[in-house]
């Protein structure tokens, strides 16, 4: 134990190299070795060892060492398990000494980090397998529960012991494993993924090897390429039983990203002792509460810069553990274990195939890719005409006008409230000047109203959550209001008084989804009154977590075991159980194929399944792609919706939360996100506001929107200078778009970042790991806005490329570091990737009008003067037009001096006559005093002009006719 023992059995001969043994492996450590001994004839040697432990492959190497070959030693080493190898064995809140040695745990009050568990585990998992069953498609074995290792459970919490273990060889780059229970079948999540319908992968070309660890139970799964141990479950924490189920297993590093929905202070998770629940409430983004979505996948770089994604496919309240050993535990309150892995090996690799997975993200419409205003506490449609006035008559560009639940007849869907009897025609009359509109829907529906039809419907078509085995609608309390909403009443304190009762739909059941589907449609279409036909281009669903203004139902809940279960995950307000803001947990629900469901099991889903029948709803009435904004998703939600990041707050810490929040869901497979710039909640104030239109003005989902009671926001609510400074940065956005458009067509079609974290181009740099205040559009933008009040500079990190300046077209002279970058309140930051081409257009004050306008190319040559890029074009608005093939895609190529521009696919011919009029270069390093043109090998005749500046070694053709949808060779001398 711990010893070893080396014996010169015959001395005859001495080497005459004086040979050492200067370094010793020992494999298959289980703890930390802390010291080492070495003793000759027992007197120790005083001579100074290095132990380095490599906790995920449990091997430890010792070296300094100076053991004479020929000689007698004795090695002892000490093991000891390292503060960061505990595994918290009591995770409720507070855990007594009593109740820590009742689980057969260790309790020892923490001194030094108090986020150290108290209580952790001593010993092994109770689950150990015997025999596996292998095929070539992967491996399965049931597991044997130890009963006498199982520790001191409650009711539903005792260990299950007919287990079983599935591993599938999905693909080379992907596999799932999953643990669930072989004899009673448990409630599975009803949410379809894209997997082959046999095994598509060769053991081969398989980029990992999965191992069963057999006593203690666990896996094991390893990068083949690297030997890279990047699962390893064969941990003390393992247990699996009807309401609560917990894994943890090693990681390769300390740098994970992902899991939500939550509001992080870093992209990078922080390793140290945190916990995170994840249950969809509606809850603003607040540091641990956990929020709108819930999103259990995580991406993580290894040591060397490998990548890989790990989703577990479970939907009931969870909360995971971040330890700095490093590991993560996940412990949820029900379903079964499913976890699917994507081995990358590249950061957006990761991505592209877990979109394939889970559905690649939708394709907005052009116009949502212009700017977008809203507010809560529009008092009527007059102040909405008013504010579409004042933009237009700034030049501002702008695009969507919103309607908050203002509209509405006391905040009931699909009606028109008294001061809002002009709407119809004001939406009208903006969409005739190249605008659009969207609006709000809610999805609870109230029983409080005498003539209803959308309530009466809805009963009628049996759309509404009940109690279990009754035919009774569960009610609770929403925003809706008995009486007037004259004192402008939103918050929980008044509803109990004067809320009505509100329904919630079930969006499972067919008959809920064709239901909504018709209230959208009527609500467009109005047969009855056509002029109070609502024709929206858009739909925001909100509330959808779903949200309620009291706890559970009106009368209360009716089973206490399941909203206050054993465990309660991590969550803001833990004593009072799963019913915060939202309806009880015993709710009945039904699948499509009319499986009955407990909300306690599908809470998590509810905004999911509201928003594909949102989407469909929505085509079938404007007979356009549209766009969906959804509050709460769930993976695949981005197969038919955007997200807005929530009701955040005016404050200068929400700039960089936004950023990280975006990026996460780019993670998540959700490229059209952006929170509410200037802030929800407070009033926002002048150079917060300037700062954030900056910022905001690169989300893809760029909206300004406020709360009721606070301050006006919009950019023509402050002064003359900031409607400039809105309308430049908001000019260049509309410049770019047609770039921005054709990474969405990327993110829709190959799952590709829109919002991109820098290290997905340059994994290579460990600095651009920590980075979260500056990103990409794509590969080829660099965003670095200020996030600091009063700030007049930007520590910008440049990685190892080539950038140019955008606003200068001038290469920047540095890379791969910091630099302090001027920039004054009218200034943000932007940088163009050398090896790149971007298409652009000149800008308008609407879509409508900036479609029709000329484009043109900036092309930045990279340090070998090559660069390409591409454009995808199609009209906008076609349903699946790129499914259906109707769209233009074209590639750009420059090669040193030679620009060739190629149609790849010839489906759409737009009607605007629209042509590249310019093309600037940048990074040419030798005076240009020739351009022609030619097509077909053939020189054509252009008449247009050439501009070399020396200075910039910038090159700008100007007056060129070159038609889109045509190929091109430009090529200068």
């Amino acid at each position: 134990q711990n010893v070893l023992q080396m014996n010169a059995i015959n001395s005859n001969y001495a080497d005459p190299n004086n040979l050492k043994f200067e370094e010793i492996k020992i494999l298959g450590v289980l703890q930390e070795i802390t010291v080492v001994t070495v003793s000759q004839n027992n007197v120790v040697e005083n001579s100074p060892l290095n132990i380095t432990y490599y906790p995920l492959e449990k091997v430890a190497h010792i070296t300094g060492l100076q053991l004479e070959l020929g000689k007698s030693y004795t090695v002892k080493w000490t093991q000891q398990r390292s503060v960061n190898e505990r595994f918290n064995c009591s995770p409720h809140p507070n855990p007594t000494q009593e109740k820590c040695k009742q689980l057969g745990c260790v309790s020892e009050q923490v001194t030094s980090n108090l986020d150290n568990p108290p209580c952790y585990y001593s010993s092994d998992n109770a689950y150990s397998v015997d025999t596996v069953e292998y095929t070539s498609s992967g491996l399965a074995a049931n597991l044997t529960l130890n009963s006498a290792k199982t520790r001191a459970n409650e009711n539903f919490t005792t260990p299950i012991s007919t287990l079983r273990l599935e591993v599938k060889y999905h693909l080379n780059n992907m596999l799932q494993f999953k643990i669930y229970d072989y004899q009673n079948a448990r409630y599975e999540v009803p949410v379809p993924l894209n997997l082959p319908s046999s095994a598509m992968s060769t053991d081969k070309e398989r980029l990992y090897e999965v191992s069963v660890q057999k006593k203690p139970f666990g896996i094991q799964v390893r990068r083949k390429s690297t030997g890279t141990v990047i699962w390893d479950s064969q941990l003390p924490t393992f247990t699996f039983s009807d309401m609560f189920i917990q894994i943890s297993t090693r990681l390769a590093s300390q740098y994970i990203y992902g899991f939500g929905e939550t509001e992080d202070t870093m992209f990078r998770r922080n390793m140290s002792w945190h916990t995170w629940g994840t249950f969809t409430r509606d809850q603003p983004p607040a540091y641990k509460l956990g929020s709108y979505g819930y999103q259990p996948f995580y991406m993580a770089l290894e040591e060397d810069g490998n990548a890989h994604g790990v989703l577990l496919l479970n939907s009931n309240a969870m909360d995971v553990t971040f330890q700095p050993t490093p590991a993560l535990t996940y412990r949820t309150t029900g379903g079964i274990l499913d976890f699917y892995m994507v081995l990358g090996p590249t950061p957006e690799r990761v991505v592209q195939e877990y979109t394939a997975l889970i559905g690649r993200p939708v394709m907005p419409p052009y116009w949502s890719l212009g700017f977008q205003l809203c507010r809560y506490g529009y008092r009527n449609d007059s102040e909405i005409a008013q504010l579409v006035e004042g933009m237009k008559a700034a030049g501002i560009p702008y695009d969507v006008q919103y309607v908050d639940v203002d509209h509405m007849e006391r905040q009931l869907d699909f009606t028109i409230g008294t001061h809002f009897a002009g709407l119809p025609a004001l939406i009208n009359k903006i969409k005739e000047e190249g605008m659009r509109f969207i609006i709000i829907l809610e999805p609870t529906i109230s029983g409080n109203e005498t003539n209803y039809p959308t309530f009466s419907r809805g009963v009628q078509d049996d759309v509404f959550i009940k109690w279990p085995n009754t035919n009774d609608i569960i009610y609770s309390k929403v925003l809706f209001l008995k009486v007037d909403d004259s004192r402008g009443m939103r918050y929980p304190r008044e509803q109990h008084i004067y809320g009505a009762h509100a329904a919630f739909p079930d969006f499972f059941r067919n008959s809920t989804v064709e239901w909504w589907k018709r209230e959208i449609l009527e609500f467009y279409n109005n047969p009855t009154n056509p002029s109070r036909s609502v024709k929206f281009d858009g739909l925001w669903i909100d509330m959808n977590e779903p949200a309620a203004f009291l706890n559970g139902a009106i009368d209360g809940c009716r089973n206490d075991l399941l909203n206050m279960p054993p465990y309660i995950p991590h969550l803001g307000y833990q004593s009072d159980g799963l019913t915060v803001k939202t309806p009880c947990m015993e709710a009945q629900q039904y699948l499509p194929d009319g499986t009955p469901v407990r909300h306690y099991d599908v809470h998590n889903l509810y905004g999911w399944s509201q928003t594909k029948p949102t989407l469909d709803g929505l085509q079938s009435a404007t007979k356009e792609r549209g766009i969906v904004i959804t509050r709460s998703t769930y993976p695949s939600s981005g197969r038919w919706a955007g997200h807005r990041l929530g009701d955040n707050s005016a404050a200068w810490d929400q700039l960089a939360k936004s950023v990280i929040g975006m990026m996460e869901f780019s993670l998540f497979g959700i490229s059209y996100t952006g929170a509410d710039i200037c802030g929800f909640f407070k009033d926002s104030e002048y150079e917060l506001c300037l700062r954030w239109m900056q910022l905001g003005a690169f989300y893809p989902y760029s909206r300004n929107h406020n709360e009721k009671g606070t301050r006006r926001q919009d950019p023509v609510s402050w002064n003359s200078t900031f409607e400039e400074i809105s309308r430049n940065v908001l000019n260049i956005r509309y410049t770019l778009l047609p770039y921005l458009y054709t990474l969405m067509y990327d993110a829709h079609a190959h799952g590709s970042t829109v919002i991109r974290p820098i290290f997905h181009e340059f994994v290579e740099d460990r600095t651009t790991w920590e980075i979260y205040e500056q990103f990409l559009w794509g590969p080829a933008l660099l965003i670095s806005p200020v996030m600091q009040q009063n700030a007049v500079t930007v520590n910008a990190y440049l990685p190892n490329a080539r950038w140019y300046d955008y606003y200068t077209d001038e290469d920047v002279g540095f890379r791969g570091q910091f630099k302090l970058l001027p920039a004054p309140l009218e200034h943000i930051n932007l940088h163009i990737r050398g090896g790149y081409i971007l298409a652009w257009q000149r800008p308008a004050n609407t879509t409508f009008y900036s479609r029709k306008n000329p484009m043109g190319l900036t092309v930045a040559l990279n340090d070998t003067l090559f660069a390409e890029g591409q454009l995808y074009w199609d009209d906008g608005v076609r349903i699946d037009a790129y499914e259906d093939g109707v769209y233009l895609l074209t590639s750009f190529t420059a090669n040193q001096n030679v620009l060739d521009i190629m149609v790849l696919h010839h489906g759409y011919t737009d009607p605007n006559n629209l042509m590249f009029t310019e093309i600037k270069v940048l990074g040419v390093p030798t005076t240009v005093r020739q351009v022609t043109v030619s097509q077909n090998g053939r020189t054509i005749t252009s008449s247009h002009t050439v501009d070399y500046d020396d200075a910039r070694k910038l090159l700008t053709i100007t007056k060129l006719q070159l038609e889109l949808g045509k190929d091109y060779t430009v090529q200068w001398s």
